[in-house]
């Protein structure tokens, strides 16, 4: 089937819109599965005016529909973006979009969203860029929401802050707006040049870009002014008491169904067949554009399959340990691991990453038996939960150096990830994006240095022996070391 950029953008704006309507078809099936109906407004307007830094549970802070209506409204808004301005759309859009929608389920919100995504408007203005080619620009900033929210709401109140209770300032405002300036002219110009660090080998490039910027933002706006640090917020919410374990039912039913509509989709798109899908599988996923390569309707059957293995990835993690349950960051991340299944990721080059953390559990259960003491984490913890989705970034590791390097860099992840937090204090969103980013800049140059040269490689180096060894043989020919030296 010929691919076209046309077709491939018109998969990806349906793409947007469908899973925006799907969110939407969420919140009203969960105000039916939860009786919260009637408090449904005020849940919303909790989560838009409460502090969000990592890791927020906007079902405890509002409720689960208002969580899914959150994240349908932005969702919609991105894809209205996307299909509105001129020209069309590509695979860096659609990376943005999940990122956006998986986040409004923990500390991203329709208010705090907005002023970071129309803020980089101002230097693509400034550069005469074109906006629908940048767009992901502006979607990816949207990660930096959490410190728009404590500048308006709690960081010039201090210990007069109540939760529930917003109260805007002049000078939270104030401060929102210089805030936003440096979003608007830092962040697109540090973007491009943090793919230099890991050579391509993080699909995260923003989460390394923006872990570092967001580590410089909260250490002069906490540490620096002397203000104490965010608190992540904890409220009482008798509905999620109630509610929090049976969420699981409604999320494997909701994933399941979206998951699977993705396979329906791109299989009738493709001509009722799963032809093309066997060669995507076989990619590196290196620096890769699978919608380029293959087209977006292989792309669509790629989302879903990947979907589903990391739903079931999770919901083996619950079976056989204890940790969070399907949270709302939960449910957000199942969203955020499906990012880049058009531009790197498949269930062929991931899964020595998820093997990783299972691994690195065990071993830390084996050392912990060997001196003493118990395991304090498990795979099902929360913060291990939203990792796994986002280690999957460094997956061009394995397409390129194997499965060795997936599982070490699965267990760096795991290492790393409940640390790297309190750099940005959780105000910015991607953390398992800035681990990921971590970990590869540790890991690269070990694997360069250490790495067996590619069976392509070895048998050019096998032929020049080769060749080498006959000019040493035939009369009249001069070894060139010897020649060059003389």
């Amino acid at each position: 089937m010929q691919i076209s950029e046309e077709r491939n953008s018109m998969i990806i704006d349906g793409m947007a819109f469908g899973f925006s309507a799907a969110l939407l078809l969420a919140c009203i099936a969960g105000t039916a599965y939860t009786r919260t109906f009637r408090s449904l407004p005020a849940d919303f307007f909790r989560i838009l005016t409460s502090p969000g830094p990592l890791i927020t549970d906007y079902f405890m802070i509002g409720s689960m529909p208002a969580a899914f209506l959150n994240s349908g409204l932005c969702g919609l808004t991105m894809a209205l973006f996307m299909h509105k301005l001129k020209g069309y759309s590509h695979v860096n859009t659609l990376a943005g979009f999940f990122l956006v929608i998986s986040h409004c389920f923990y500390g991203l919100n329709l208010l705090n969203m907005l002023p970071c995504f129309f803020a980089p408007f101002l230097y693509l203005r400034q550069r005469n860029l074109d906006y629908n080619e940048n767009l992901h620009v502006c979607m990816f900033a949207t990660c930096f929401s959490p410190f728009v929210s404590e500048l308006l709401f709690r960081y010039t109140l201090g210990h007069s802050f109540i939760a529930g209770k917003a109260s805007l300032t002049v000078k939270g405002v104030f401060l929102t707006l210089l805030f936003l300036l440096i979003i608007a002219f830092i962040a697109p110009a540090i973007l491009p040049g943090a793919k230099a660090w890991h050579k391509g080998y993080n699909l995260y490039n923003g989460g390394l870009a923006y872990g570092i910027l967001g580590f410089l933002l909260f250490n002069f706006l906490y540490k620096t002014m002397g203000i104490q640090a965010p608190q992540k917020l904890i409220v009482a919410n008798a509905v999620y008491d109630r509610f929090g374990r049976s969420y699981r039912l409604f999320g494997n039913l909701f994933f399941v169904t979206l998951f699977a509509g993705c396979i329906i989709a791109g299989w009738f798109l493709n001509g009722k067949s799963f032809k093309g899908l066997s060669v995507l599988f076989r990619d590196t996923g290196y620096q890769s554009n699978f919608a380029a390569k293959y087209g977006m309707q292989i792309c669509l059957m790629n989302t879903g399959l990947y979907g589903i293995l990391f739903l079931a990835y999770v919901n083996a993690a619950m079976l056989f340990t204890d940790g969070a349950g399907f949270t709302g960051p939960t449910f957000g991340v199942i969203l955020a691991a499906l990012t880049f299944t058009s531009m790197g990721q498949h269930v062929s080059n991931v899964w020595p990453i998820f093997l990783g953390f299972p691994l690195l559990s065990l071993f830390s259960s084996a050392f912990h038996l060997l001196v003493g003491g118990a395991s304090t984490w498990t795979i099902s913890s929360q913060s291990y939960l939203n990792s796994v989705a986002f280690a999957t970034g460094l997956c061009p590791l394995v397409g390129h150096y194997g499965v060795r390097a997936g599982l070490a860099a699965g267990m760096l992840c795991a290492s790393l990830c409940t640390a790297t937090s309190a750099l940005h204090g959780g105000l910015m969103l991607y953390n398992g994006g800035f681990t990921t980013g971590v970990a590869a800049l540790i890991l690269i140059p070990v694997l360069e240095h250490y790495s067996i040269p590619k069976r392509s490689e070895m048998k050019q180096y096998i032929n020049l022996q080769d060749m080498m060894t006959v000019n040493e043989t035939v009369p009249g020919k001069t070894d060139s070391k010897s020649a060059s030296e003389k």
